[in-house]
C-alpha cells in the first residue's frame, strides 16, 4: 500500500441516489494535489457528506444510486485505497463499532493489519490527540454525542491515513473540546502531511489551518475554488447568501430581551443520569419560564442532554423532582415523567440530539403530520400547517422524499419541524442548529424567537455562542462531575 499524502481527482463526477429525483452531486471536477488542506464547503444539501462518502468508497454499487464521471484516490476508484482512507462521519453513533473505548480506536488498525504490539501505543496516542480523557475499558455507549465524535476522530487518527476526510468533526463539541480537535487536527497532518478535506460549518474554526476552500454550488458543479483570502474575500455576500457561513460576516438576526415569565417547570434536590448507578448531576434547583428562552449549556459529559430528556419527561429524576405549571397538570399529576405520550405531545415537545430516533413515517410530508394527525386536527388544518412549515423550512422540495435520505442539516431542520406542528406548551431542543447551514441557522433561530413571543417555553442545549445570545442568554450551566 502506498505511503504518504494522497491525491484526489473528480472529472464530471456525479452521484444520484436510487428513488431520488435530483442528484445529490452532479458534474463536479477537481484535483486535490498530495498534502493540500481543503475545507469543503455548500448549502445543506448541497452534497458534502455525498462527496466524502464517494471519496472513502462508501457509496454502494448500483442497487444505492448511479454515478457520473470519474472520482480516484491515487488514480484508482476510492474502493480500491480504504487503507489510505480515515473517514470521520457526521453522525457520532454512526461511527462506533465496539463496546469499548480502546477496542473502538484500534478496530481500524487491527483491520489494516498494524503489527500487534503498535497498536496500544497508536491507540493512546490517538486519545491523547483528541481530548478523549477516559479509560480506554470505558463503555462507548456511556459515552455523550461530543465524546462519540472525539473517539470517532481518535480511531481514523490512529489508522494514519495519506488522505483524512472530516464531516462536520467539531458539530458536538463545546469550545474546548472544538479547540483540541482543530489542533489535533493541525498536528496529525503537519506530522504526517496527510491530505486533509474537512466538511465544517464553522469556518473560522479552521480558516488558518486550511489551504484551499471548494464550495459546491447546490445545482452541481463549484461556486467557488481558491486560497481561503481570495474565496471569502471576493465572494463573501454571494456566499453567505447561497447558505454558506463565511468568516465574520455579520448574521442579520434581532436579539431577544432576556425575560423572566412564570415558572412552567421547576425542579428541586433534582438529581439526573441515565443509568441508577451514575449521577451525572445533583442538588439541582431549576426554573424554566414561560414565554422565554432557557440554553443549556456546559462541557461534554456534564449532562446536558440528559437534564433535557428529564427536563421533557423521557427520563425518570434518580432524586429530587421536575413539577409543571398547576395549568399543564392532567389526570397523571405534575411530574412530566409519569404523563403519556398523547399528554406530552401538546405540553412537552422534545427535539433529540439524533433526529433520526424521532421519524416516524415514510416522506416529509407523512412525518410532520403525525403530530397534528394524533392531536385529531381536520385534513384542511393539518395541511396547513405540513405545508407552511415545509416551505418556511426550504423542505418543500423534498416533500415527498423519505427523511433517513435527507443530509444531516436537513434532518435536524425536519425533527425541529416535527415538534413545531403539534405546538406543544414547552419545546425542549438538543442542539437545535446542528448541521445548519447559514439560511438554516438564522431560520430556525427565527422560528424559536417567534415561538418564545407566542408564549412558548424553550429549553435548548447548545455549545453554539450565537444561539445562545440571539435567543437571549439565559442560561443554565452545568459543569462536569459525574458521582457513583
Amino acid at each position: 500500500m502506498r505511503s504518504g499524502p494522497a491525491r484526489v481527482t473528480a472529472e464530471g463526477w456525479g452521484w444520484r441516489y436510487a428513488g431520488r429525483r435530483l442528484p445529490a452531486v452532479s458534474e463536479t471536477s477537481f484535483t486535490v494535489e498530495p498534502g493540500e488542506r481543503v475545507l469543503l464547503l455548500g448549502a445543506s444539501g448541497a452534497g458534502k457528506s455525498t462527496l466524502l462518502a464517494g471519496l472513502a468508497g462508501l457509496l454502494g454499487d448500483a442497487d444505492e444510486g448511479e454515478r457520473s464521471g470519474s472520482l480516484l484516490v491515487d488514480g484508482a476508484p476510492p474502493e480500491q485505497s480504504r487503507g489510505r482512507i480515515g473517514l470521520v462521519l457526521q453522525d457520532p453513533d454512526a461511527g462506533v463499532v465496539l463496546s469499548k473505548v480502546g477496542d473502538d480506536v484500534a478496530f481500524g488498525c487491527e483491520n489494516l493489519g498494524v503489527p500487534a504490539s503498535e497498536i496500544p501505543s497508536r491507540v493512546t496516542e490517538a486519545l491523547r490527540a483528541v481530548g478523549l480523557d477516559v479509560p480506554q475499558e470505558r463503555a462507548t455507549k456511556a459515552l455523550s454525542g461530543g465524546q462519540k465524535q472525539r473517539l470517532a476522530l481518535g480511531g481514523a487518527l490512529a489508522m494514519r491515513p495519506g488522505l483524512l476526510l472530516l464531516d462536520e468533526p467539531t458539530a458536538n463539541l463545546d469550545p474546548a473540546g472544538v479547540a483540541e480537535v482543530r489542533e489535533s487536527v493541525a498536528r496529525v497532518v503537519a506530522e504526517t502531511g496527510a491530505t486533509l478535506v474537512v466538511v465544517e460549518h464553522r469556518t473560522e474554526v479552521w480558516s488558518d489551518l486550511i489551504t484551499r476552500v471548494i464550495v459546491l454550488a447546490a445545482d452541481g458543479g463549484l461556486l467557488a475554488d481558491g486560497a481561503p483570502a481570495d474565496v471569502f474575500g471576493r465572494y463573501a455576500q454571494t456566499l453567505a447568501d447561497a447558505g454558506v457561513w463565511v468568516p465574520n460576516h455579520p448574521i442579520d438576526l434581532p436579539v431577544l430581551p432576556r425575560s423572566e415569565g412564570a415558572p412552567v417547570l421547576e425542579t428541586h434536590g433534582l438529581a439526573i443520569g441515565r443509568e441508577r448507578r451514575t449521577i451525572v448531576q445533583e442538588g439541582l434547583d431549576l426554573v424554566v419560564p414561560q414565554a422565554a428562552a432557557t440554553v443549556i449549556t456546559g462541557p461534554n459529559g456534564a449532562g446536558k442532554s440528559t437534564l433535557a430528556l428529564t427536563l421533557a419527561g423521557l427520563l425518570p429524576e434518580l432524586a429530587g423532582s421536575v413539577t409543571a405549571a398547576e395549568r399543564l397538570r392532567r389526570k397523571s399529576g405534575l411530574r412530566p415523567f409519569r404523563w403519556s405520550s398523547r399528554e406530552l405531545l401538546t405540553r412537552i415537545g422534545t427535539v433529540f440530539q439524533e433526529p433520526e430516533h424521532q421519524f416516524l413515517a415514510q416522506t416529509l410530508r407523512e412525518e410532520l403530520a403525525v403530530g397534528p394527525r394524533a392531536l385529531g386536527w381536520s385534513d384542511t388544518r393539518t395541511a396547513s400547517v405540513v405545508e407552511g412549515l415545509l416551505e418556511r423550512l426550504h423542505l418543500d422540495h423534498l416533500a415527498e422524499a423519505n427523511p433517513f435520505t435527507l443530509s444531516g442539516g436537513q434532518k435536524r431542520r425536519l425533527s425541529v419541524a416535527t415538534v413545531l406542528a403539534a405546538t406543544p406548551q414547552v419545546i425542549v431542543l438538543d442542539e437545535p442548529t446542528f448541521g445548519q447551514d447559514r439560511r438554516g441557522w438564522i431560520e430556525l433561530v427565527l422560528l424559536l424567537q417567534e415561538e418564545v413571543a407566542r408564549g412558548t417555553a424553550i429549553v435548548a442545549v447548545t455549545h453554539d455562542e450565537a444561539v445562545a445570545r440571539h435567543l437571549g442568554d439565559r442560561r443554565i450551566a452545568l459543569g462536569q462531575e459525574a458521582r457513583v
